[in-house]
C-alpha cells in the first residue's frame, strides 16, 4: 500500500504495489493519472481524496487514454464530481470489467447529468459493485437504472 501520493510523486515505477491513495489540496490533472497508471501497474485498489476541480477538465481535449487493467475498486467519495467524469468517461480512461466504485451520491448525481450523460454510461456497465453514501432509497431505481449491472449498498 502506499498512502497519500500528491502531485509531487517523482514518477518511479512499483511493481509490487496493489493499494494506493490519492490526495492533494491542489487539483490532480490528467496527466497525473497518466503518472500513476505507469507507476503502479498492477493497482487494484484506488482511493481518491481531492475536492478541487481539474482546471482542463475538457473532455473533448485530444488526451492519451489512462489504462488501470487490473483495478477493481475505486473509492471516490471525497472528490470533486470531475473526478468522476474523469473515471467514468470512456475518452479519457480505461477500466477492467467488474469494477466496485464508492462514490457520494450528490456528486455521481452531477458527474453524470443526472444519470442521463451517455460519455459516462458506456463505463457504467463495468461496474458491478456501487457503494452510494447518503443516497435516498427513492433514488435508488434511477442509479440501477444507470447502473445496470451494478449491486448497489
Amino acid at each position: 500500500c502506499y498512502d497519500n501520493i500528491t502531485n509531487n510523486f517523482p514518477g518511479e515505477i512499483f511493481r509490487c504495489v496493489r493499494e494506493i491513495s490519492l490526495y492533494d489540496e491542489h487539483p490532480f490533472e490528467h496527466e497525473f493519472f497518466l503518472r500513476i497508471a505507469q507507476s503502479f501497474p498492477f493497482i487494484e485498489k484506488l482511493r481518491l481524496n481531492n475536492r478541487e476541480p481539474q482546471q482542463n477538465p475538457n473532455p473533448e481535449a485530444e488526451l492519451l487514454i489512462v489504462r488501470y487493467s487490473h483495478l477493481t475498486e475505486i473509492d471516490l467519495v471525497e472528490t470533486d464530481e470531475c473526478y468522476v467524469v474523469e473515471f467514468l468517461n470512456n475518452i479519457k480512461m480505461y477500466l477492467s470489467n467488474d469494477v466496485y466504485l464508492s462514490v457520494d451520491y450528490d456528486t455521481l448525481e452531477k458527474a453524470t447529468d443526472d444519470f442521463t450523460k451517455d460519455a459516462t454510461r458506456i463505463k457504467s456497465s463495468k461496474i458491478i459493485g456501487l457503494i452510494v453514501s447518503d443516497i435516498e432509497s427513492r433514488f435508488v431505481p434511477k442509479v440501477k437504472g444507470y447502473f445496470p449491472r451494478a449491486r448497489i449498498c
